[in-house]
């Protein structure tokens, strides 16, 4: 086997890795949203940072995870990430959000200390009410 061949073997079994994953953490996330409409948690209107620093409105709902609002589930049990580029065109328009996979680890790599399995994040959300 050549060392291509391995490269491309080695990133097929990364992303079939990172696919698993995402499918767990996402039944993780439909479990929350289902459970947060039980208890009457009241999804909020969520808001970006662009890369600028700027807070700008977005065109979802749903609930934050992490305490700097960079991370949130939305109503249709997306997972967003809430940093996002963008220019004076988005300070006026806001922005529309692109999920994302949801990974089992969130802020997995991240030096800010807020880190760890995406369970306990949805857990503390749905304590905090």
């Amino acid at each position: 086997m050549s060392r291509a061949e391995e490269a491309r073997r080695r990133a097929e079994l990364a992303a079939g890795h990172a696919r698993s994953e995402s499918l767990r953490a996402q039944k993780l996330v439909d479990a929350f949203v289902q459970a947060a409409r039980e208890r009457g948690v009241a999804p909020e209107p969520l808001r970006a940072t662009l890369l600028s620093g700027q807070s700008v409105r977005t065109d979802k709902t749903g609930w934050y995870l992490r305490k700097n609002r960079s991370v949130a589930v939305g109503e249709d049990g997306s997972y967003y990430v809430l940093v996002v580029p963008g220019g004076l065109a988005e300070r006026f328009r806001g922005v529309k959000l692109t999920p994302s996979p949801p990974p089992l680890i969130v802020g997995q790599g991240g030096r800010d200390g807020e880190t760890g399995p995406i369970q306990d994040f949805l857990d503390r959300r749905l304590a905090e009410g």
